[in-house]
Protein backbone atom coordinates (compact mmCIF):
# COMPACT_ATOMS: atom_id res chain seq x y z
CA UNK A 1 0.00 0.00 0.00
CA UNK A 2 1.10 3.57 -0.63
CA UNK A 3 -0.11 6.83 0.89
CA UNK A 4 -0.13 9.96 -1.25
CA UNK A 5 -0.15 13.56 -0.06
CA UNK A 6 -0.54 16.46 -2.48
CA UNK A 7 0.61 20.01 -1.85
CA UNK A 8 1.26 23.22 -3.74
CA UNK A 9 -2.25 24.26 -4.67
CA UNK A 10 -3.50 27.79 -4.27
CA UNK A 11 -4.93 30.87 -5.93
CA UNK A 12 -3.22 32.24 -9.02
CA UNK A 13 -4.11 34.71 -11.73
CA UNK A 14 -4.71 33.58 -15.28
CA UNK A 15 -1.41 33.20 -17.11
CA UNK A 16 0.42 32.32 -13.91
CA UNK A 17 2.13 29.13 -12.81
CA UNK A 18 1.95 26.64 -9.97
CA UNK A 19 3.85 23.48 -9.17
CA UNK A 20 2.03 20.67 -7.41
CA UNK A 21 3.86 18.00 -5.47
CA UNK A 22 2.74 14.56 -4.42
CA UNK A 23 4.72 12.85 -1.68
CA UNK A 24 4.47 9.07 -1.48
CA UNK A 25 4.81 7.00 1.67
CA UNK A 26 4.80 3.25 2.04
CA UNK A 27 5.65 0.74 -0.63
CA UNK A 28 8.27 1.44 -3.25
CA UNK A 29 7.26 4.57 -5.15
CA UNK A 30 9.39 3.70 -8.13
CA UNK A 31 7.37 0.57 -8.82
CA UNK A 32 4.22 2.57 -9.61
CA UNK A 33 3.00 4.47 -12.60
CA UNK A 34 1.65 7.81 -11.41
CA UNK A 35 -1.10 10.06 -12.64
CA UNK A 36 -2.67 13.44 -12.06
CA UNK A 37 -6.42 13.91 -12.26
CA UNK A 38 -8.68 16.85 -11.50
CA UNK A 39 -12.30 17.49 -10.66
CA UNK A 40 -14.07 20.81 -11.00
CA UNK A 41 -17.33 21.56 -9.15
CA UNK A 42 -20.26 19.87 -10.84
CA UNK A 43 -18.03 18.01 -13.28
CA UNK A 44 -16.67 14.51 -13.51
CA UNK A 45 -13.10 13.70 -12.61
CA UNK A 46 -10.83 14.01 -15.62
CA UNK A 47 -7.39 12.79 -16.56
CA UNK A 48 -4.61 15.37 -16.62
CA UNK A 49 -1.45 13.37 -17.21
CA UNK A 50 0.45 10.21 -16.37
CA UNK A 51 4.05 9.07 -16.11
CA UNK A 52 5.42 5.55 -16.03
CA UNK A 53 7.73 4.24 -13.33
CA UNK A 54 10.94 5.43 -14.99
CA UNK A 55 9.68 8.70 -16.43
CA UNK A 56 10.37 7.52 -19.97
CA UNK A 57 6.69 7.45 -20.91
CA UNK A 58 4.40 10.43 -20.35
CA UNK A 59 0.90 11.15 -21.57
CA UNK A 60 -1.13 14.37 -21.24
CA UNK A 61 -4.74 15.31 -21.78
CA UNK A 62 -5.09 17.49 -24.86
CA UNK A 63 -6.48 20.30 -22.70
CA UNK A 64 -3.18 20.71 -20.84
CA UNK A 65 -0.62 19.53 -23.37
CA UNK A 66 2.05 22.15 -23.94
CA UNK A 67 1.19 23.94 -20.68
CA UNK A 68 1.60 21.26 -17.99
CA UNK A 69 4.59 19.04 -17.33
CA UNK A 70 4.80 15.90 -15.22
CA UNK A 71 7.99 14.66 -13.62
CA UNK A 72 9.01 12.35 -10.82
CA UNK A 73 11.91 11.99 -8.41
CA UNK A 74 12.10 8.34 -7.44
CA UNK A 75 14.98 8.96 -5.03
CA UNK A 76 12.75 11.27 -3.01
CA UNK A 77 9.42 9.51 -3.61
CA UNK A 78 7.82 12.59 -5.13
CA UNK A 79 5.69 13.31 -8.17
CA UNK A 80 5.37 16.80 -9.64
CA UNK A 81 2.99 18.69 -11.89
CA UNK A 82 4.32 21.96 -13.28
CA UNK A 83 1.42 24.06 -14.51
CA UNK A 84 2.11 27.07 -16.71
CA UNK A 85 -0.14 29.50 -18.60
CA UNK A 86 -2.98 28.65 -16.26
CA UNK A 87 -6.54 29.37 -17.33
CA UNK A 88 -9.71 29.82 -15.26
CA UNK A 89 -10.95 26.51 -16.66
CA UNK A 90 -8.03 24.79 -14.93
CA UNK A 91 -9.71 25.52 -11.59
CA UNK A 92 -10.31 22.21 -9.84
CA UNK A 93 -9.20 19.91 -7.06
CA UNK A 94 -6.11 18.10 -8.29
CA UNK A 95 -5.41 14.53 -7.23
CA UNK A 96 -2.36 12.34 -7.65
CA UNK A 97 -2.81 8.60 -7.98
CA UNK A 98 -0.69 5.46 -8.19
CA UNK A 99 -1.21 2.45 -10.42
CA UNK A 100 0.50 -0.84 -11.12
CA UNK A 101 0.08 -0.24 -14.85
CA UNK A 102 0.52 2.99 -16.82
CA UNK A 103 -2.79 4.33 -18.04
CA UNK A 104 -5.15 7.26 -18.46
CA UNK A 105 -8.30 5.90 -16.84
CA UNK A 106 -8.99 6.69 -13.22
CA UNK A 107 -10.39 3.24 -12.64
CA UNK A 108 -6.95 1.79 -13.25
CA UNK A 109 -5.44 3.62 -10.30
CA UNK A 110 -5.30 1.92 -6.93
CA UNK A 111 -4.24 4.68 -4.56
CA UNK A 112 -5.31 8.31 -4.39
CA UNK A 113 -4.30 11.39 -2.46
CA UNK A 114 -6.72 13.71 -0.71
CA UNK A 115 -6.44 16.42 -3.35
CA UNK A 116 -5.25 20.02 -3.45
CA UNK A 117 -7.32 22.97 -4.63
CA UNK A 118 -6.15 25.05 -7.57
CA UNK A 119 -8.07 28.23 -8.31
CA UNK A 120 -7.27 30.40 -11.31
CA UNK A 121 -8.80 33.86 -11.36
CA UNK A 122 -9.54 35.74 -14.56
Amino acid sequence: QVQLVESGGGLVQAGGSLRLSCAAFGRTFSSYAMGWFRQAPGKEREFVGAINWSGARINYAYTVKGRFSISRDNANNTLYLQMNSLKPEDTAVYYCAAAAVFGTLGGGYDYWGQGTQVTVSS
